[in-house]
């Protein structure tokens, strides 16, 4: 009995000297800085981060793209004073009407991540 008793307690010795490890710190720090210089080595690619991006964020920008060009061609075949100001409307409710389907796109993927 007396040798089991010696052994238990080693071993609960051991397991509050594990607990209380003065370098479990150091090294939590260290592995966060080593995983920090990682992330900055890595090369930054505009493609990838672009696909990161949500619709309601890229949608607009589509639109806005869109519209731009759409008034450009309307000023240009329509030889009316306000085709300027047509064009901009017209700007304007594409960029409303793609950032609502660019929320229902993304709405519609969080829907699929939380069926998984």
């Amino acid at each position: 009995m007396p040798e089991s008793e010696a052994e238990r307690l080693k071993r609960l010795r051991d397991k509050q000297i594990q607990t209380r490890d003065p370098m479990i710190n150091e090294r939590k720090y260290q592995r966060t800085m080593s995983v920090k210089e990682k992330r900055m080595r890595k090369p930054i690619n505009l493609l990838e981060d672009w696909k990161n991006v949500r619709y309601i964020a890229k949608a607009p920008i589509y639109g806005l793209l869109i519209g731009i060009i759409g008034t450009i061609i309307l000023v240009k075949l329509w030889a009316w004073e306000y085709a300027i100001y047509v064009g901009i409307l017209a700007t304007v409710l594409i960029m409303l009407f793609s950032a609502v389907l660019g929320n229902a796109l993304d709405l519609r993927e969080d829907i699929k991540k939380h069926l998984q």
